[in-house]
């Protein structure tokens, strides 16, 4: 059997914990499966180079201008294909598609679009299709909404995250079976604390997102540096113990270094595995965040947290942790966002808090497992019929 893993990948560390976590269940249900992934420019989601070494296979695929340049590969003999193990689009008989945020209005129409193209064809090969997005919607853009009915109609099974995915989707094609909500599916995979890693000296982490300045109105854009540096003050003030960690690239790596030169200096952690990154963050007593995955992370493992965020995703996740009083303004005046810190920081809220939050943890690890029992039923169909 032929699975190929769509749009997970190593465009920022949430991508790649999602493909970890596919990956995982995939080769715990079907060690003998094959997985495949259409390879990117080296500086894009699905590098070559990147998922080769965890035994992955490259798909034969080029989109360029609206066009599956990939289906070329067609005429390339099966013998010259397979010493180079190269997979058609024909001959994948599962696509998992875990997306992040890519079908909305705030990607434009292309992604909706391709989508739309590739399933038809998926549809016509009697390959199986199961969307896993991070967040789907809003789509108000006639020309999406257009896409949406067409992918929607052509996949298999859709599992979105939240109830705002949810209305987003079925406000455009109505209620369908093939239409449910299920939890972040990374809360089942387990980190790895660093070896080397100390973290005597750090206690509540603090996780910038340079997508909160270049994804939010100008207002909270330029509120948010200062913000992070008004979180860091007080819980220097408390003797919290905080640091910085660095959760993607050289832009978050730039807040971490404002943040810390604003308060003296506390210590930044870089980590770019995302198993260690998730370790590291269930080390702590608490955090600060804007990183979604780093805040599945972190509720998942019991350990109490504030976030701010760009999208209707990080209430709705606070909301099934049943801690919205988590989500936190950047516009929020000093005076509130020091009583949100007492709230995650103080020891006479910690028990209680954490064992909500571990119980809850419980039960959305439940429903994830649930969900990959849908996504094998549909598999096991289709290799049946074989």
């Amino acid at each position: 059997m032929i699975i190929e893993i769509r749009k997970a990948g190593f465009v920022n560390k949430g991508a790649e914990l999602m493909l970890y976590a596919v990956m995982q269940k995939i080769k715990e249900r079907y060690p003998d499966a094959t997985l495949v992934m259409a390879p990117t420019h080296s500086n894009a989601s699905q590098p070559f180079h990147k998922f080769a070494p965890l035994g992955i296979f490259p798909k034969a695929s080029l989109w360029r201008k609206g066009i599956q340049f990939g289906r070329l590969a067609n005429f390339i003999p099966k013998n010259l294909r397979d010493m180079y193990g190269l997979v058609l689009d024909r001959e994948v008989d599962v696509v998992l598609d875990a997306a992040g945020f890519s079908y909305s209005d705030q990607w434009g129409v292309s992604r909706c679009r391709e989508l739309a193209s590739s399933s038809k064809k998926w549809k016509r090969n009697g390959t199986k299709v199961i969307l896993l997005p991070q967040a789907l919607g809003p789509f108000k853009d006639p020309k999406i909404q257009g896409f949406v009915k067409e992918w929607a109609s052509n996949v298999d099974l859709i599992f979105a995250r939240e109830e705002d995915s949810y209305r987003y989707l079925t406000d455009i094609t109505g209620e369908k079976n093939k239409i449910s909500i299920y939890p972040d599916f990374t809360n089942l995979i387990k980190g790895e604390l660093p070896v080397e890693y100390d973290s005597a000296d750090k206690r509540v982490a603090l996780v910038p997102n340079y997508r909160m300045i270049d994804r939010t109105s100008k207002e909270e854009s330029e509120a948010y540096l200062p913000f992070m540096i008004q979180c860091a003050k007080y819980l220097v003030e408390k003797k919290s113990q905080p640091f910085v960690l660095v959760h993607e690239g050289e832009n978050d790596g730039m807040l971490a270094r404002k943040i810390s030169e604003a308060v003296g200096g506390i210590p930044i952690v870089t980590e770019t595995n995302p198993l260690k990154i998730k370790g590291i963050l269930g080390s702590c007593e608490a955090t600060v965040g804007s990183r979604f995955h780093g805040l599945v992370s972190t509720l998942s493992q019991g350990v109490p947290s504030l976030a701010t965020g760009w999208s209707h995703k990080y209430r709705r996740l606070f909301d099934d942790y049943g801690f919205s009083e988590g989500i936190i303004s950047v516009l929020d005046s000093e005076e509130e966002v020091r009583k949100k810190i007492d709230l995650i920081t103080k020891d006479e809220n910690l028990d209680s808090l954490k064992k909500q939050l571990i119980e809850r943890s419980q039960v959305l690890k439940s429903k994830s497992e649930e969900m990959w029992a849908h996504v094998f039923y549909h598999i096991d169909q289709k290799n049946n019929k074989k």
